[in-house]
């Protein structure tokens, strides 16, 4: 997939990054030494280094991101080379094309079943959810949940910090080449192609990735429970373990208990 200029190989003689602005931890880069596509810190993150990575943005091209579970090329297997590039795509025609698939059973009880799950829509794609007009800077919505998230007795308080060289923060995945929702979908960059529409729609960004997790911070989430059931439906086709392996009976009550108003959008995949 095209990158950005990457800055990563400055960190080979100069590991703090201070040629490039910046005061880095100890770390280790991951990828071909001539052009690694993610720096990690050895050390938990903790609730001070979102903020701490953010002028890498401005001074190197470089976005932050929390890498948390158990960290390692042996259990990630990330596989940059095998993806796309998410400019290819079209978020909506992705996301049809997974609710397709989810509508596709000819078994009648199957069928009956999702007909339950994805109420009030039905087996036709509804089309994407209206944008919500931003009333928090993206950036700084990013930096608050990352340093909750990384708060002592958190669920991500043992996440490392990590640079990516990525023009935006929905292409993270697709550039390291995680490969978290192999089940759903082997390509990541499709999905980062939705998560694209989410920065412009909902001011999202990529905020942490687990070994089958991602988590994205929200500046503009739905406020009524008719705009939280649109994107419901865009987190269906998304992530379909949100609702079916989850503790959600349905679309409608995943939207009305998870979505409205939420700051912090998490997907699991089997």
């Amino acid at each position: 997939m095209a990158m950005i200029p990457n800055q990563l190989p400055k960190l080979v003689p100069d590991p703090t990054g201070r040629s490039l602005g910046l005061d880095l931890p100890p770390g280790t880069l991951t990828g071909p030494a001539d052009s690694p596509y993610l720096w990690s810190g050895h050390a938990p993150a903790g609730p001070a280094a979102w903020a701490a990575l953010r002028p890498a943005a401005r001074t190197a091209g470089l976005l932050p991101v929390l890498l948390g579970g158990e960290w390692g090329l042996d259990r990630w297997d990330l596989m940059p080379e095998r993806m796309s590039d998410p400019a290819d795509h079209d978020a909506e025609e992705v996301l049809a094309d997974f609710w397709g698939c989810d509508a596709a059973s000819e078994i009648p009880e199957e069928q009956r079943e999702y007909e339950e799950i994805v109420a009030p829509y039905g087996a036709g794609w509804p089309g994407l959810a209206p944008a919500q007009p931003l009333t928090t800077d993206p950036d700084r919505a990013a930096a608050t949940v990352a340093e909750m998230l990384t708060k002592p007795g958190f669920w991500l308080d043992d996440a490392r910090p990590a640079l990516v060289p990525a023009r935006r923060s929905a292409d993270i995945p697709a550039v390291i080449g995680w490969t978290g929702p192999l089940n759903h979908e082997n390509d990541v960059a499709r999905l980062c192609t939705v998560l694209r529409s989410w920065e412009d729609r909902f001011g999202a960004r990529v905020v942490a990735l687990t070994f089958d997790q991602l988590v994205v911070s929200v500046a503009a989430p739905p406020r009524t429970q008719e705009e939280a059931e649109a994107v419901a439906a865009e987190h269906f086709a998304f992530c379909p373990d949100n609702i079916t392996q989850g503790s959600y009976d349905s679309l409608r009550e995943y939207a009305g208990k998870a979505l409205l108003d939420a700051p912090v959008w998490s997907f699991w995949w089997d």
